[in-house]
């Protein structure tokens, strides 16, 4: 599964340079400008991203405060900060904020791409290491196939045409309605454990 990746600095032209080299990639980038834009612009906890590149001297808002902003609200992606300040001082405060890792301006793209690599690794590694929803016996085909959509990546919230692409693929008499029966279904044959399956409202369905 594509990892999706925030990019946020206020410095347009290394946006879209990281945002070229990152896409060539394989990996699926979003850009913002600005603190104020993540925070306008995307529902938190930002879910649907696997990692934010985020700078740290921006306009207003910096990138500490953002993290921490973040933070504060439950959101727990991982954050490596790009920043042209590196006292030892500076890079305390970056992971006291909740950073995962912390690159010094200048930098070179090969090694923003391994940072980035290695700082996925150990989320899936986390995130593989976490207890599974026991499975019932009683699961249909397409109930099996939504449950482990959700497991592919926990914390990721899937809106209905994307279920639906995934588990009846092709199948256009299908509707959204269908997810909501099947993933209501699940829930109940999961027991307590149908309580991680979240519905967040105007998006989508997801495993927490």
């Amino acid at each position: 599964m594509m990892s999706r990746i925030l990019v946020v600095d206020d410095e347009e032209d290394l946006c879209e340079i990281l945002r070229f080299n990152l896409e060539s990639e394989g990996f699926e980038v979003e850009t913002a400008q600005s603190a104020e834009e993540v925070l306008a612009s995307y529902h938190l906890p930002l879910a649907n991203f696997q990692l934010i590149l985020l700078d740290v001297m921006m306009d207003r808002m910096s990138g500490y405060e953002l993290a921490g902003t973040l933070r504060a609200q439950g959101d727990q992606t991982p954050i490596i900060f790009l920043t042209a300040r590196d006292s030892h001082e500076d890079q305390l405060q970056g992971f006291e904020v909740g950073a995962d890792d912390y690159i010094t301006k200048p930098f070179s793209f090969d090694t923003v791409l391994a940072r980035v690599k290695a700082v996925l690794r150990r989320t899936r590694s986390a995130q593989d290491a976490q207890e599974a929803p026991e499975v019932p016996d009683n699961l249909t085909k397409r109930e099996h196939l939504i449950l482990e959509l959700f497991q592919q990546q926990p914390g990721r919230f899937f809106t209905r045409e994307e279920i639906l692409a995934a588990v009846w693929p092709g199948d256009t008499l299908v509707g959204e309605r269908s997810v909501d029966v099947h993933i209501a279904r699940l829930r109940k044959k999961l027991g307590s454990e149908g309580q991680r399956i979240v519905n967040k409202t105007g998006f989508g369905y997801g495993l927490v």
